[in-house]
């Protein structure tokens, strides 16, 4: 794999630097091709094959090395459409002219994520970072019993789970389970997923009390489901619509002129919420979010697709410079928080 540089200045403080993998050396017609895609306005000068603004105030930071990041998918699927198969991952750091008067250390600190980036010491020349993961292992369920999973930290599983999973794995099937079963397990038995807690019984005070969380929300619908056609299901739930006139292509799936076409559409609502977390990576927070939200729309059924989209952001007192307000509380914010 080699790694090849591109730039594109954004303005006399600030430049991209664009870091692609390719599985051999790029010639000319590619490097103009790539030149193309990644231009402003597709104004293939404005990226350059040579650096732009280095010298000792110049710093880069960008994506961690360890994790390819969603822009990078994307690219590499743009530029693999257009012929360039050799193209494995395309990743944008950003370079920046410190100013005399400012900290190079704290500006690093402040103009970069923690979380998802880092600085880039010296151009980057390859991907790897030497990092192995670490061996899969066997959990002792045969040795310890249950007690096992109580070791291992970021293991989430209740008293029922434990003996669910000791008894499939070494009753069963006689053996122990690995870390990485183990793991999966546990993601895929989060409540986020299985809906454990809204959908199991509830006692209260050592009463079991009619009906689960989950069955009490849908006692709405089965007492009124006139309009309603999808409920319930998991990604979002639609209302009957109506017949309108809309714009559709004359050969769906190739380029052809919009016609005016009679369709009954079916309108719905899904709602997203997401903590990447965003108080440390505001930005892949909100890419979650949206993505989210898109694969619901698109997944409920076929045909679906976006309309419209809303989006409300909920943030800490922003403590603007010059702007005091009376409501804003002063507090500090922990260091390893990004500031609202």
């Amino acid at each position: 794999m080699t790694i090849t540089r591109l730039y594109r200045r954004i303005d006399a403080t600030r430049a991209y630097c664009f870091n692609i993998e390719s599985s051999r050396t790029l010639n000319d017609q590619e490097l103009d091709q790539l030149r193309l895609l990644l231009a402003d306005g597709f104004l293939i000068d404005t990226v350059s094959l040579t650096p732009v603004l280095e010298g000792e105030r110049v710093i880069e930071v960008g994506p961690r090395l360890n994790f390819a990041t969603a822009w990078s998918s994307n690219m590499v699927s743009i530029c693999q459409a257009t012929g360039l198969d050799c193209v494995s991952r395309v990743e944008r750091s950003r370079r920046y002219v410190v100013p005399e008067s400012d900290d190079m250390t704290a500006f690093i600190a402040a103009h970069h994520d923690r979380m998802t980036e880092c600085p880039y010491s010296e151009p980057l020349t390859t991907f790897e970072t030497g990092i192995k993961p670490e061996p899969v292992y066997e959990v002792d369920l045969i040795g310890k019993g249950t007690d096992a999973l109580l070791d291992l930290p970021g293991i989430s599983m209740d008293e029922w789970d434990r003996n669910f999973y000791y008894d499939y794995f070494v009753k069963k099937h006689q053996r122990n389970p690995t870390i990485v079963e183990i793991m999966d397990l546990n993601n895929a038995n989060s409540e986020h997923s299985r809906h454990g807690y809204f959908g199991g019984k509830q006692v209260v005070d050592g009463e079991e009390q009619e009906g689960t969380l989950f069955e009490v929300v849908k006692e709405t619908l089965a007492a009124q489901p006139k309009g309603s056609l999808i409920a319930f299901k998991d990604n979002s739930s639609v209302v009957a619509g109506h017949e309108i006139t809309t714009l559709l292509p004359k050969e769906p799936g190739h380029p052809s002129p919009l016609e005016a076409t009679q369709v009954t559409y079916h309108p719905l609502l899904t709602a997203e919420t997401h903590n990447f977390p965003t108080g440390v990576a505001p930005f892949p927070g909100a890419e979650t979010g949206t993505g989210g939200r898109i694969r619901d729309v698109q997944g409920t059924g076929k045909g679906g697709f976006v309309m419209a989209g809303t989006t409300g952001y909920c943030v800490a007192n922003l403590h603007i410079p010059g702007y005091d307000l009376p409501w804003e509380e002063q507090y500090p914010c922990p260091s390893n928080l990004a500031r609202p």
